[in-house]
């Protein structure tokens, strides 16, 4: 029971777990969701529960490489296996049909949603964004504003898993383009071109002679384990789990890319001018 109970307990945090794993399991009632889907979705949901909302919160905030599976979890795995179930029909068949009719359809027509729509999941700005959160939280500087500060600690978890629901979001996609915002192609490269800056990060704070992060020395170490191995085993969780994490999401894009590429397209219709001329 000990290992259950939040080290930071967040109300607004476990409200939305709640409400995403409960609209989840109201659609499951709705629609038929493959049990795959499902066991996806709820490891997923599982991960970030244990990253956030057990015991394990504190080991992360004492003991660097603790911190960077924190991140592993939240930003890679956990965000990939909730979108890998396909979850946004689900949710949407959870919802009422006159609470869908009277205001979901308005509002996604509407430009207070399709503007900021259009920014949040553009495919260029989602990938951008996607690596630049684990860049910016690794800079020293930063990861010690967040280990002082509670309101910094939470946005840094929150910033890593929303970047990580929409980035994966877009990838795993199975849809052609369009409906899709990124083309078939672009979901197998994306993954490829964001593991390096990621890869390159790992590999330098690995084979750093320098304390990188004092501020977990000041805090004080869960373990006993000095500061240079702490720091290479923090850094090659940040560049081999996540690169091997991204490769896998590169051959799931990939077998989707094959299978669009030999489903029969529909047939186009010929545009009304040619038809009007073909008719004379």
């Amino acid at each position: 029971m000990h290992w259950l109970i939040p080290y930071d307990f967040s109300p607004m945090l476990l409200a939305a777990w709640l409400l995403g794993a409960g609209l989840f399991w109201r659609g499951t009632r709705r629609r038929r969701v493959p049990r795959a889907r499902q066991v996806w979705f709820w490891s997923g949901m599982a991960l970030v529960w244990f990253a956030l909302l057990t015991r394990f919160d504190f080991y992360a905030l004492h003991q660097f490489f603790i911190d960077r599976i924190q991140q592993v979890l939240m930003h890679h795995l956990a965000p990939l296996l909730i979108m890998l179930a396909c979850p946004l029909p689900v949710w949407r068949a959870a919802l009422p049909l006159k609470l869908r009719a009277r205001a979901l359809r308005p509002a996604a027509r509407s430009l207070f949603w399709r503007v900021p729509a259009a920014l949040l999941f553009n495919p260029l700005l989602a990938t951008v964004v996607f690596v630049a959160v684990v860049l910016v939280w690794l800079i020293p500087r930063m990861m010690t504003l967040a280990m002082l500060d509670v309101r910094l600690y939470w946005l840094m978890n929150l910033s890593m898993l929303a970047s990580g629901l929409i980035y994966w979001g877009l990838v795993l996609d199975h849809r052609p383009r369009p409906p899709a915002r990124m083309a078939p192609g672009a979901r197998v490269l994306s993954p490829v071109l964001s593991m390096t800056p990621q890869i390159l990060a790992g590999a330098i704070i690995t084979f750093s002679r320098t304390d990188l992060y004092p501020i977990f020395s000041i805090c004080g170490r869960a373990f006993a384990i000095d500061v240079m191995s702490d720091q290479v085993y923090g850094g090659l969780i940040t560049w081999v789990p996540a690169a091997l994490i991204e490769s896998f999401a590169a051959l799931l894009a990939l077998r989707v890319w094959m299978n669009l590429s030999q489903s029969p397209r529909a047939r186009r219709r010929p545009p009304p001018r040619a038809a009007a001329a073909g008719a004379h």
